[in-house]
């Protein structure tokens, strides 16, 4: 299924030219004037759908916002004039279907299909009228749909509300002459689940409109039709009742085209908070049938003829489990019953109501011993709450006409610990999983827990983008990034912020903000926290000078979509990243442990200042209480009262000053680990050309003078000593075209005048032709995405999905659907050209998207070897269970890391050069990372950098 061919300069990764939308004449020919000097009149049949009626008064304030100058709205074609807008829904408006009488507009290839859309200029479409833009729609929906993309391709971003996205700004506006037919979307039902609501939403909700009512919701409403969505589960934490707590709610989401279904623990159009109020005793269908059976039936009644989807099934009362064990027998029986109830109260067959069954944690254990619903239930399969596809339909199951679904999640409560605060999902990793479940068949139902909505605006987009349009390729999303930039602010910075963005989320979802510790980047190894820092100083310096160069009414919308996340999440990471600094340095007597005290707290009270900031002044305060929620301090899954700042503690530091040094990777001893007081560095070689750093630091108030020399001329050092309050590095490199040919080690001194320290500087002058990645003291690191060699099969072909993981990019097998393959010649192969310099037993490290036995059978896997060893085969689920609500320990490791490793040892390897090669054996297996430990492998929750690479360019 092609995506809309329309020429969106939203959209143009997907757009094939043939309509389009320009603020400038050409001819007559090609051209229907929307606006000039004058807007041209709007036109529907009063008899049409009322969505119809809201959506012509979205497009003459969309026009008005463009050009400030606002068409008239008339149901009634009267007077003569040379152009009208024409929007309607073909057998449902009058004007429509007299066009199609008439033989002046063709609707056969969109007659009787789901929201679709067709938008051409029909000449002397009715008397007195020379030329007409007609909108028609397949349903309702599709006439939204059509009238709201002429409205983006304008220039009115779907989030000029509820983003501040700047109106695109033209005198005048011309649409060319092309007949455009859209295609339908990839899925049925494409939605969003408002939840955890408080206290963000919920504080701004009754702020700005009282409570969670047809106002409030209206906006939402507005947003998912400009968005191609259609599908939405209400607010409903507690005490919300979507159904009563406005009583039009309902009529409106029906007036609006949104269907409204409950949650995946709310059955049968009956809200979670209400069992409390109709106070009908025990949610237990063993004890409490008949109540439960009475209270359920009122929801199908008050569903009426509204548009909707009924949720089958039953959990516990509160989302929990409905018992210890999997009750099959008595889950189907209330499936049943509540069918019946269906049928009873609709009057229809029950294959008329569309019904959905959720396969939300333990229920899904029900799908997996068997059980299966009638075959027009929809069912929907859930990830584990931390985007990650949990189970796929089975091949032989696909033929289940009722389809299947997939409920996601951008926002979660629960464990190991609840994200909820900041957007940590990178589209990247959205497009692999529902990629992967739209290849196996997941296309009738795609809804996303969004939770408060702000944040989440740029997922949102690509979610319901992507079902709207499910062939995008992992190319189009370097392009997607552009695309929707130029929606928000206008193409001129659009690729910047592009690549801004896609680094911002890259970062944010390497460990989510409320799992974040003062330990979690290394302070010793690979410059881990360091690189961390300066990567987010870089990315702010870069979104400062694009925000600084906007238009003023482009910085409110830049600040809350881009700006923002990077400048607080560079606050937080300063703050951690300081607090460790503290505990290490108190250790270590540093003086300067007291100052990374201070600093802690004073980043503590940047994070409450920044927040001040987005609630009261930004946008004039209209976002306020939207980054209300406590996101520094949890101790467990649950969000703590407060924020508290990370411990902190303050030494007594003696007034003189005394000296202490650390080696970078020094080898340490049982009592002064981390390099520190090394007396000799890693060794140096010529190929890696290292430097390393001798970090001096004071252990007095007063200041330390200190020198530090090299006895060989061949070490070079970049500074010879100075006075330092504090602490500062001194690198170490050497001069290789000086040292003589059977030198093996040289020495720097350090002394503070008083005390006088050696530290060795070891060379070695490695044997071998370098070519590929380089090992660097017993480490080989290299990005799977820079192969020497790629060998794709006969049906499946190797993918780099840019962006996507931790540190670089990503490389997976597709089709997401293909059959196995066996690591034999021709097979689906990665290859990766290494050099040892020594001789070591090698074991490999592979970093992989933590990816679940979406297939339920023994687990997914890939094949590795080095040289002409055999292939062995890697089962990355080995050992492993389908995480359940007990959270295991290897599934809390995978999620909080955001990274599944796996490690396969392949024995002594010589020095020289070498072949890391690994095939494809199982789809879905996404490669990030292989690291060759050598025997030198250090800690560090984001593994070495990538290795130096000898040869041709990659």
């Amino acid at each position: 299924m092609r995506f809309i061919t329309l020429l969106l300069c939203a959209l143009p990764v997907f757009a094939h030219a043939q309509f389009s939308v320009s603020d400038r004449p050409t001819d007559d020919r090609h051209q229907f004037t929307l606006v000039d000097d004058r807007a041209t009149d709007i036109l529907y049949d009063a008899n049409d759908e009322k969505l119809v009626e809201i959506t012509a008064g979205f497009l003459a304030d969309d026009v008005e916002k463009v050009t400030g100058k606002r068409p008239t709205i008339s149901t009634e074609a009267g007077g003569a004039t040379d152009r009208l807008v024409v929007i309607g829904t073909v057998g449902e408006s009058a004007l429509i279907d007299e066009l199609v009488r008439k033989g002046k507009l063709s609707v056969k290839e969109i007659d009787g299909e789901w929201e679709r859309f067709i938008v051409q200029t029909v000449k002397r479409p009715m008397k007195g009228v020379k030329e007409a833009l007609v909108i028609a729609g397949s349903d309702k929906r599709g006439t939204a749909y059509g009238v709201l993309t002429l409205s983006k391709e304008m220039g009115v971003s779907p989030w000029y509300y509820w983003a501040d996205a700047p109106v695109q700004k033209k005198a005048a506006v011309y649409v060319s002459r092309d007949r455009y037919v859209s295609e339908g979307p990839s899925v049925k039902y494409r939605g969003i689940f408002l939840n955890d609501e408080a206290p963000a939403l919920t504080g701004w909700v009754e702020e700005n409109f009282g409570s969670f009512n047809h106002e409030f919701y209206e906006k939402v409403f507005e947003l998912l039709l400009r968005n191609k969505a259609n599908y939405l589960w209400p607010a409903m934490w507690r005490p919300r009742v979507f159904s009563t707590d406005d009583p039009e709610n309902l009529q409106t989401a029906d007036d609006y085209g949104i269907v409204i279904s409950t949650s995946h623990h709310e059955p049968m159009m009956r809200y979670h908070e209400e069992w409390s109020r109709y106070d009908g005793g025990a949610w237990n269908y063993e004890t409490n049938a008949p109540k439960l059976r009475e209270f359920w039936r009122g929801g199908i009644e008050r569903m009426g003829d509204y548009e909707s989807v009924v949720t089958l099934g039953m959990r516990g009362d509160g989302d929990e489990a409905m018992s210890e064990g999997t009750a099959v027998p008595l889950l189907q029986r209330i499936i049943a019953d509540q069918r019946e109830i269906i049928t009873d109260v609709t009057g229809k067959p029950v294959e008329e109501t569309p019904q959905v069954w959720a396969l939300y944690k333990e229920v899904q254990d029900y799908y997996d011993k068997g059980m299966r619903v009638d075959d027009d239930i929809l069912v929907l399969f859930c990830d584990d709450n931390w985007g990650n596809v949990r189970i796929l339909p089975k091949k032989e199951d696909m033929d289940h006409a009722g389809g299947y679904g997939m409920y996601y999640h951008f926002d979660f409560v629960g464990g190991p610990v609840s994200y909820r605060w900041l957007n940590v999902t990178q589209i990247e990793r959205v497009w692999e999983q529902m990629n992967l479940s739209y290849e196996w068949g997941v296309r009738d139902l795609w809804i996303t827990n969004v939770g408060d909505l702000k944040p989440m605006e740029l997922p949102i987009s690509f979610f319901l983008d992507f079902g709207w349009n499910a062939d995008m390729e992992a190319a189009d999303l370097p392009g997607y990034y552009a695309d929707w930039a130029a929606q928000q602010f206008g193409s001129e910075r659009s690729e910047e912020i592009a690549d801004i963005l896609a680094l911002s989320t890259k970062y944010s979802a390497r460990r989510t903000p409320e799992m974040i510790k003062p330990d979690t980047y290394s302070l010793d190894n690979y410059r881990e926290a360091e690189r961390v820092l300066q990567a987010y100083d870089a990315l702010y310096e870069r979104s400062t000078a694009v925000y600084e160069d906007l238009d003023e009414a482009a910085r409110d919308a830049y600040y809350q979509l881009v700006h923002f996340p990077i400048e607080i999440s560079r606050n937080l990471n300063e703050m951690y990243v300081a607090a460790g600094k503290n505990q290490q340095y108190a250790m270590q007597q540093r003086a300067s442990a007291n100052y990374y005290a201070d600093l802690t707290k004073e980043k503590f009270e940047r994070d409450a200042e920044l927040i001040r900031y987005y609630h009261d002044t930004l946008a004039d305060g209209k976002w306020n209480h939207f980054m209300a929620q406590n996101h520094i301090g949890y101790t467990s899954w649950a969000e703590p009262p407060v924020d508290r700042m990370p411990a902190i503690t303050y030494i007594r530091t003696p007034q003189a000053a005394a000296l202490g040094y650390v080696v970078e990777h020094g080898p340490g001893s049982r009592w002064a680990r981390g390099g520190l007081y090394s007396r000799t560095f890693p060794a140096f070689d010529p190929l890696n050309d290292q430097q390393y750093y001798l970090e001096v630091f004071n252990q007095g108030t007063e200041p330390l003078t200190y020198t530090v020399h090299a006895i060989e001329d061949w070490i070079e050092l970049s500074s010879s000593g100075g006075e330092i309050q504090y602490e500062e590095k001194v690198t170490v490199s050497i001069d290789w075209s000086r040292v003589p040919e059977a030198v093996r080690s040289g020495t720097v001194v350090l002394s503070d005048g008083d005390r006088e320290f050696t530290v060795a500087v070891p060379l070695r002058t490695p044997n071998v032709e370098a070519a590929g990645f380089l090992e660097n003291n017993g480490v080989v690191s290299i990005e799977a995405t820079n192969f020497t060699a790629k060998v794709d099969g006969e049906h499946v072909h190797w993918t780099l999905v840019p962006n996507l993981g931790r540190t670089h990019s990503a490389m997976t097998p597709e089709p997401a659907d293909a059959e196995p393959q066996s690591p034999a010649a021709g097979a689906p192969r990665l290859e990766y050209t290494f050099t040892l310099l020594d001789s070591a037993a090698v074991t490999v490290e592979t970093h992989l998207s933590p990816t679940l036995n979406y297939k339920k059978n023994e687990g997914l896997r890939y094949a590795i070897a080095i040289d002409d060893e055999e292939p062995r085969i890697v089962n990355i689920h080995a050992g492993e269970d389908q995480p359940d609500w007990e959270y295991p320990e290897w599934w809390n490791t995978s999620v909080t890391d955001h990274i599944r490793k796996k490690q396969s040892e392949h024995g002594e390897l010589l020095p020289g050069q070498h072949t890391l090669k690994v095939w494809m054996v199982d789809p879905g297996v996404v490669f990030q990372q292989f690291i060759i430990d050598a025997g030198g492998l250090k800690p560090s929750y984001l593994g070495p950098p990538e290795s130096t690479f000898f040869g041709a360019v990659r």
